[in-house]
């Protein structure tokens, strides 16, 4: 076991909220190996980056000696996990989440060592529960607690449908702490109330309550919204190289130090140097590549990551228009002129008006490939823009 200081120090990192710190402090000068513990619904059949910002945390603990607890939630898949959502989720069937399950235990072990991983299954205990269990377990909550927790204090404000059994889901969550006699549990900061509920329970049980610690959730590739499939801005554990490489290159700069921050194995002293070097003059896109290499290397080796940058597309050669550059057309709406960063925004050339702004700053837009100042207007006209190394269209203003 590393020193307890020392310890705190990797553990705070990435680290929204810690409950309660004295407890964890406490905890770890014992010197024992402690359990720790983090949910998964089965809910989809493959994992993106934001899925490993636990599974980082979780990497963490096993190389200062404690034992993690992945954690399939095969039965609460069935309920169907009702955090932030405005109606009620449809629960999985029992055949989709065996599918599913099984695809998270392949992935999974491109972070966490086998070794020091416990894979369980929340059907253990529950499918040998009956319903005089379930009847108990809901006593021990009331309505008016359940309707402090802020998605469901939303949806029944808005008069929107809240089911019975949506309740079960943080009790159960709860009770899988019980189960796994758990001293840490990891989750998003959206779950907050699920992971507290796990430390009152085990109190009702005669444990010791868990140390709760809850990472931020990702910025997908726009740099505002969380990472989504359905929003389309993530990028997957199991995507191809060239295609992971891509999309981490091209997130905003602004976003860059926050996926070191949670994405990185690098140490903290390693990434203090890497904005050491932007602060004088490195370019911030090496700096991106060199995360990208890094992440592509953990799920595909090394070997692909050194060669992905080929199979990320090609890029634009100044001089060269390429073959099919789409024609795009932009109103005025009645100025004369349009600032640049709003026409490649229109244009969308660019994921959004942040992205934007990041590319102008740092010299990365041209207009017939010449690289534009951010203050530029444009008049009505057509034009040969670029935003990137690979975004290119011809603009018609008017």
């Amino acid at each position: 076991m590393i020193p307890v200081d020392e310890a705190m120090l990797e553990i705070r990192r990435g680290a929204e909220e810690i409950l309660v710190e004295s407890e964890l402090i406490e905890k770890l000068s014992t010197g024992k190996p402690l359990r720790i513990k983090a949910g998964f619904d089965p809910t989809a059949p493959d994992l993106h980056l934001g899925h490993t910002v636990l599974l980082n945390k979780m990497r963490q603990f096993q190389q200062m000696g404690h034992t993690v607890i992945f954690l399939i939630g095969d039965f609460t898949g069935l309920i169907g996990d009702p955090t932030g959502k405005s109606a009620t989720r449809p629960p999985l069937t029992a055949e989709e989440i065996e599918e599913n399950a099984k695809t998270y235990k392949e992935q999974v072990f491109k972070i966490l060592e086998p070794s020091k991983t416990e894979i369980r299954f929340n059907s253990e205990w529950f499918k040998e529960k009956g319903a005089d269990f379930m009847i108990k377990l809901a006593g021990k909550l009331s309505v008016a607690r359940m309707l402090e927790r802020d998605d469901f204090k939303k949806r029944f404000k808005a008069n929107q449908s809240i089911s019975i059994h949506e309740f079960l889901y943080p009790l159960v969550q709860g009770y899988d702490s019980v189960a796994l006699k758990a001293d840490i549990e990891l989750g998003g900061t959206d779950q907050k109330f699920n992971l507290l509920m796990g430390r009152e329970l085990q109190k009702a049980e005669g444990q010791d309550s868990q140390v709760v610690i809850m990472t931020p959730l990702l910025e997908g590739l726009d740099g505002i919204k969380k990472m989504s499939k359905s929003l389309g801005n993530y990028v997957g554990i199991t995507e191809a190289p060239g295609t992971m490489f891509q999309k981490i290159v091209s997130i905003p700069d602004s976003l860059m130090w926050r996926w070191y921050e949670l994405l990185s194995f690098k140490s903290i002293k390693e990434i203090e140097n890497l904005k050491a070097s932007v602060d004088n003059g490195a370019n911030p896109r090496d700096v991106k590549i060199e995360l990208a290499r890094e992440i592509v290397a953990r799920f595909h080796g090394e070997e692909a990551a050194s060669t992905a940058h080929k199979g990320a597309g090609n890029v634009i050669t100044d001089g060269e228009v390429p073959e099919g550059t789409p024609e795009i057309e932009i109103s005025l709406d009645g100025q004369t002129e349009l600032a640049i960063g709003a026409v490649i925004n229109k244009a969308n050339l660019v994921a959004n008006s942040a992205q934007a702004k990041d590319m102008l700053n740092n010299g990365r837009v041209k207009v017939e490939w010449d690289i534009v100042e951010p203050s530029l207007q444009l008049g009505a006209g057509k034009y040969l823009i670029q935003a990137g190394k690979k975004k290119i269209a011809w603009v018609i203003l008017k």
